[in-house]
């Protein structure tokens, strides 16, 4: 049994390393996390806004519909709280934003 050949073989070559993964572009990333933060600020502000409207809202003594039609109302009101993010959020979460991301740096 030879022992020293064991430790003397020659070193082998190792496989070159894969190239670093490209870090994402960094302008579509800050307009995707835009966009997320307008779409979260918008809901959460107008969802809120009309939740509170239906708190206010009293069930008419006849021709309400139940169980069936709180659901249908709160899937209006998300709905209607999308379109509205989509449609205003931008105005209100554009400042909100500009701090957020001076902050996060």
């Amino acid at each position: 049994m030879n022992v020293s050949s064991v430790f003397s073989r020659a070193p082998t070559p190792m496989a070159p390393l894969a190239a670093a993964p490209k870090p994402p572009d960094a302008k579509a990333d800050d307009e995707k996390l835009r966009s997320t933060f307008q779409d979260f600020v918008g809901q959460t502000l107008f969802g809120e806004t009309l939740k509170s409207m239906r708190k206010t809202q009293h069930k008419p003594a006849y021709f309400h519909g139940g169980r069936a039609e709180e659901i249908f109302q709160q899937q209006l009101d998300q709905v209607l709280a999308e379109k509205l993010s989509r449609a205003s959020a931008d105005q209100l979460a554009g400042p909100m934003f500009e701090l957020f991301t001076l902050n996060r740096k």
